[in-house]
């Protein structure tokens, strides 16, 4: 398979990038590196999002593969969300990114601040 050029505007990798790099796909990829939860966790941990953007963002990722959806046979029914092994590593690119942001946050705010 071909790798993928973000800078084309004919690309998928742009779809795809925009579904990792979404301020909820981030979140979502994130918090699900600490293992499997249930939609409900998730939502909590992920904190501020709506019960719908939260469900479309966890189907996009899943289109993408890099989500793992289970729906447990039981009343009433629990959805369990995990990573695959794509998106492990999708996860790892964009927890860095996340940390990078909280590490230099204080920096951000002043710069913010000056102008």
């Amino acid at each position: 398979m071909a790798r993928g050029d973000v800078f084309s505007v004919r690309c998928p990798s742009r779809e795809i990038m925009q579904h990792v790099t979404s301020r909820w796909g981030v979140l979502a990829l994130v918090a699900l590196r600490s293992g499997t939860l249930r939609f409900s966790a998730l939502r909590r941990r992920v904190n501020g999002v709506s019960e719908r953007m939260l469900a479309q963002t966890l189907k996009a990722l899943e289109e993408d593969g890099l989500v793992e959806r289970r729906a447990l046979p039981v009343v009433p029914p629990h959805v369990e969300y995990s990573l695959t092994p794509l998106g492990g590593g999708a996860a790892e690119k964009v927890n860095a990114l996340a940390d990078w942001i909280e590490t230099n946050l204080s920096e951000i705010l002043v710069q913010r601040a000056g102008r």
